[in-house]
């Protein structure tokens, strides 16, 4: 009987989609900003039609609409929701009432894949957890770690990849190199352990593989009806079936990387794992402290794993297309370089980026308009009324979109489209403040990211090094569209050609 009613509500829901299709064409009245709510269908008809652009539909929606908008999904599934980019109601949300949007049930049965770890975690589970990490990622041995092995990355892995790419005259897929860097980085300092991920032949990696795919599959459970992907889920079908076989893949990953300390704390012997740096990363710090469960262990490395890489790969493959198109920005980054030279001649270490203000300041920028985690779910507890009069009800859904903020007049001005580093730096020449409701790119309130000083180090010390050394030649006809996905990667990628800079 359930397989009846999943088919039944598939084929309806196609038919139904189709037939509106039509309609939407047929009459204009409905480009007015307000969407039909059909019986039955609700708004999901409107909203499939623009899933191919959503990132900018519902960042005009939202403007339409005075910056929240209520979504009113299909009968009996439990889509309605609350979308909003206030930032008076995202400060209410995640600061003034914390404790009534947690992230909720749904939200951890939607990405069941991170298990218990802190993204899905929340009251004193959450808060211990958030503790855990800050006092791992403050220690400093860890830093010291995290200082050495992120130099030697980028001195043995990124500057050999660029001399061949310059070498044999290549254009490469900026995109993929930094998100093979970026991972093969985390990596590092979360587990321990070299990937290789970046490397001349650009092979697959399984776990890297794995790890996109799952979120490519874990998307389609925000639009799809629970009925319809739990019912995949129940048959190993479709994009349920995807999510199933990436999670065996890091699974099988993350296990034998906590066998390999496991075997090697027994052995009392540092030197006898060649994978793992000085037994200083999080993982291995972490099972010196606490004696935890293996499942434990692999929710806590996978959660890490997500928030460094997507936190550096999205960020800096925006930040070269705006580079591209804004070269008096370029030119002030380079000055600056100029001006701080590093002591290694070539590559910029953490301690030695702290000087560049321009380049933070950029980056900042990049993040406004293009912020790695691009929407955000919230959950209520009880009824609340946010400030700007929207009521909810117990356990409705919030969604926060980030990357709508960064595009709104009445939040950042009337130039919020321009890419203007200037706006990020004050008379005195040093980084504004901006409150978290209203840069929302590490989240707000007390669940702003504990790594966001570490992500900025990383980030500088990669572009430092990358335009202190080459010059970047963007492909013509390049498109600025997000692809479709939990992390805002660009649509087709990033190619580009690269030349040694001469200064």
């Amino acid at each position: 009987m359930e397989y009846l009613m999943a088919s039944l509500l598939v084929i309806i829901l196609s038919v139904a989609s189709w037939l509106l299709f039509m309609m939407h064409f047929t009459n204009s009245s409905r480009h007015n900003g307000v969407l039909t709510n059909w019986p039955i269908f609700g708004m999901l008809p409107s909203l499939l039609l623009n899933l191919h652009r959503f990132h900018d539909w519902s960042t005009c929606l939202l403007a339409r609409s005075g910056g929240t908008f209520v979504f009113k999904g299909p009968w009996f599934t439990n889509l309605n929701m609350v979308w909003t980019c206030d930032p008076a109601n995202v400060h209410h949300i995640a600061t003034a009432n914390f404790a009534n949007f947690p992230k909720g049930p749904e939200f951890k049965e939607m990405f069941d894949i991170l298990g218990n770890g802190i993204f899905n975690a929340d009251s004193l589970v959450w808060v211990q957890q958030r503790k855990i990490g800050q006092a791992l990622i403050s220690h400093s041995q860890f830093l010291l770690f995290l200082k050495n092995s992120s130099w030697n990355m980028v001195r043995e892995r990124l500057i050999p990849f660029f001399e061949h790419a310059v070498e044999n005259n290549l254009v490469i897929d900026l995109q993929d190199v930094i998100y093979r860097f970026a991972f093969d980085m985390t990596c590092s300092w979360t587990t321990g352990t070299h990937l290789g991920c970046l490397s001349i032949k650009l092979e697959k990696i399984p776990v890297a593989v794995a790890l996109d795919d799952a979120f490519k599959a874990i998307l389609k459970r925000h639009y799809i009806p629970k009925v319809v992907w739990k019912f995949q889920r129940w048959l190993g079908v479709g994009s349920e079936k995807e999510i199933m076989k990436a999670r065996k893949v890091l699974d099988e990953f993350i296990c034998e990387c906590i066998s390999r300390k496991r075997e090697r704390a027994i052995n009392e012997s540092k030197d006898e794992d060649h994978n793992s740096i000085n037994g200083y990363d999080l993982l291995s710090m972490h099972m010196k402290e606490d004696k935890k469960s293996d499942k434990y262990l692999r929710d806590f490395v996978l959660t890490y794993l997500i928030a460094g890489n997507d936190s550096i790969s999205v960020v800096l493959t925006w930040f070269f297309l705006h580079l591209s198109q804004n070269p008096y920005v370029e030119g002030k980054i380079i000055e600056e370089l100029r001006q701080n030279s590093p002591t290694n001649k070539r590559i910029f270490g953490i301690e030695e980026v702290g000087k560049l203000v321009y380049l933070h300041a950029a980056l900042c920028e990049s993040l406004r308009l293009f912020p790695p985690v691009w929407i955000e779910h919230k959950s209520s507890i009880d009824a609340d009324v946010l400030p700007s009069g929207h009521r909810l009800s117990p356990k409705d859904k919030v969604m926060i979109f980030t990357y709508s903020m960064g595009r709104m007049r009445g939040i950042w001005g009337e130039d919020c489209l321009e890419f203007k580093p200037e706006r990020w730096i004050s008379d005195r020449g040093r980084i504004k403040y901006q409150p978290s409701y209203k840069f929302t790119a590490f989240h707000a309130g007390p669940r702003t990211c504990i790594g966001k000083d570490i992500a900025f180090n990383l980030m500088k010390t990669v572009v430092a090094t990358l335009l202190y050394n080459y010059q970047f030649e963007l492909e013509k006809g390049y498109s600025e569209v997000p692809k479709l996905s939990l992390g805002l990667y660009k649509e087709n990628g990033l190619l580009a050609k690269i030349k040694r800079r001469v200064l």
